[in-house]
């Protein structure tokens, strides 16, 4: 790859009509992005030779700073509110110009990229950074085009994040000097006043979850998915604490990937070229796959060393609880490459109960699965934020409310034809709480979630006797190769059924609270996979 861009027919940077006086180094390798990166004093080496840097005052995404242009294009099309805040066109043409001024004196890092690992669905990517570990993390996290595929590439969005710039509220229409913004007209992303690298990506995700559902009839999904020997592919949604990637980690099956994916009419591909894990006491044993990974091109943020070494501390929560590390897919040995798998047979919808009323696996009809797919729902836990000492019922839409510009219902229906047209079999798993709610009962075994997500995979559950749930509908296994039938049941595993049938009332209120919101763009088909009470 070329180091000055200016060695290349034209600047990578004559669209925007920007011109810099500092160098502009257009995809420079992981090595040499790292080089700059310490000469730099942006980061430092650990001992397994990954990058080690902090992101700054904002250790995660800021969601009340990310908004998108209101315009012709998507007044009447995006879902707005808290999660899609309106930005005005004038305010961003006048912040953009702010930020291009800003960069005039800047050394500047130019990448190219992809974004869909089916060709037929991806979008090209440029990204101007100010730092080099940021072009170092695009390089991990989008796909990664060859020296062919480079030298006629056009991009089809921009993404310009200067964590040093930061915006005046009271001139540029932003809540706080940080802010992530979209404009799908335009087809660019601004970000300035944080150094989290995730905005960038979950900007990208952001747009993909606008044009593949509204423009490809292509639906896109947070979550994991992985393909057997056979060519059986499985996807697996789930909230934070729910198990998703300790489920979706088969050394029997191919991961295709760990966070974000799009379901098209051959199949499911990845949208991205590589994994961001959270490292919070992390250990081999417990996750080999991650922690190998960890090495030389991987980058490891607001991580700290052991005392009086270049060992990584994963236990260190003195910056973060959200420590992460950035790696390409093929640091997994047995990822797919390309990223690409057949129509899913099997999806499962991850839940960590702690009231210990969904069954540990039942079975969802289209309208279920519609409605489940909208609420998204799990519970929180003590020790799993600051602040929750006693279970949290926790609803985010589609599983990633957070990034979804269209109405969750688009994505549902979406879901639900897709579900129909392909005979795709839609699993509930609790991995949560049995024998009683949190405090009393006890948590689902891992072996026993994992023997009842492999009979699903194998077809062992298409035989098997099932029972209707008294009030949430699903099917309920009577017996599962490998997991004893006793837990198959929840309300068998309580001490009192009565109270059991109290506490699902309950939940079930809960989730039909959650739904009112949607309700006025819901189907009846999708209002049907309501519980009953």
């Amino acid at each position: 790859m070329q180091d000055l861009a200016m060695d290349l027919k034209t600047s990578p940077l004559d669209f925007l009509d920007l011109t810099t006086s500092g160098k502009i180094h257009y995809n420079l390798t992981p090595a040499e992005l790292i080089e700059h990166s310490l000469a730099r004093k942006e980061g430092s080496l650990t001992s397994t030779g990954a990058l080690m840097a902090d992101t700054g005052k904002f250790t995660g995404r800021s969601p009340k700073d990310r908004y998108i242009v209101k315009d012709t294009k998507t007044e009447h099309t995006v879902w707005w509110g808290d999660i899609n805040i309106p930005f005005d066109e004038d305010k961003f043409d006048s912040l953009l110009e702010k930020m291009k001024a800003y960069l005039m004196d800047k050394e500047l890092y130019v990448r190219d990229a992809f974004a869909g690992a089916d060709p037929d669905y991806r979008l090209n990517i440029r990204v101007i950074n100010t730092w080099a570990w940021h072009n170092l993390f695009c390089n991990n996290m989008f796909l990664r085009p060859t020296s062919e595929e480079l030298e006629n590439f056009e991009h089809d969005f921009t993404i310009i994040c200067a964590p040093g710039f930061e915006a005046d509220p009271a001139i540029d229409g932003t809540k706080n000097p940080n802010f992530a913004i979209l404009n799908l007209s335009k087809r660019m992303i601004l970000i300035g006043g944080t150094g989290y690298a995730g905005e960038m990506k979950k900007g990208i995700f952001s747009v993909l979850n606008y044009i593949l559902p509204a423009e490809r009839n292509t639906l896109s999904m947070h979550c994991s998915a992985n393909v057997g020997e056979e060519g059986d592919t499985a996807i697996f949604f789930g909230l934070s604490g729910t198990g998703k990637t300790t489920l979706s980690a088969d050394p029997k099956r191919a991961l295709i990937g760990d966070d974000e994916h799009g379901w098209a009419e051959k199949g499911v591909f990845n949208f991205e070229g590589g994994c961001y894990a959270k490292v919070i006491d992390l250990n081999r044993d417990k996750e080999p796959e991650i922690f190998d990974a960890i090495k030389f091109g991987a980058i490891v943020e607001n991580t700290r060393f052991k005392p009086n070494s270049r060992e990584v501390d994963f236990k260190n929560k003195s910056v973060t609880e959200n420590t992460r590390t950035a790696y390409p897919i093929h640091f997994i040995h047995n990822a797919k490459n390309p990223s690409i798998a057949g129509i899913p047979k099997n999806i499962f919808f991850l839940t960590a109960d702690a009231f210990g009323v969904i069954p540990p696996i039942s079975r969802l009809n289209k309208s279920q699965a519609m409605y489940h797919f909208i609420s998204g729902y799990t519970a929180k836990v003590a020790g799993t934020e600051m602040g929750i000492t006693e279970p949290k019922l926790t609803f985010s839409a589609c599983f990633g409310a957070a990034f979804l510009p269209l109405h969750p219902t688009a994505y549902a229906t979406l879901f639900g034809e897709k579900m129909e047209e392909y005979q795709t079999n839609v699993w509930l798993v609790n991995t949560g709480w049995t024998g009683g709610h949190y405090g009393v009962g006890s948590r689902m075994k891992l072996a026993h979630t994992r023997g009842m997500i492999t009979a699903a995979l194998e077809g062992k559950l298409e035989d098997v006797s099932y029972e209707k749930h008294p009030v949430f509908g699903f099917e309920v296994p009577q017996s599962c190769p490998g997991v004893p039938s006793d837990v198959l049941n929840p309300r068998n595993t309580w001490k009192n059924p009565e109270e059991y049938d109290k506490q699902a009332w309950i939940l079930a209120e809960s989730f039909i609270k959650n739904f009112e919101q949607f309700e006025e763009f819901a189907s009846e088909d999708i209002l049907k996979g309501a519980p009953k009470i």
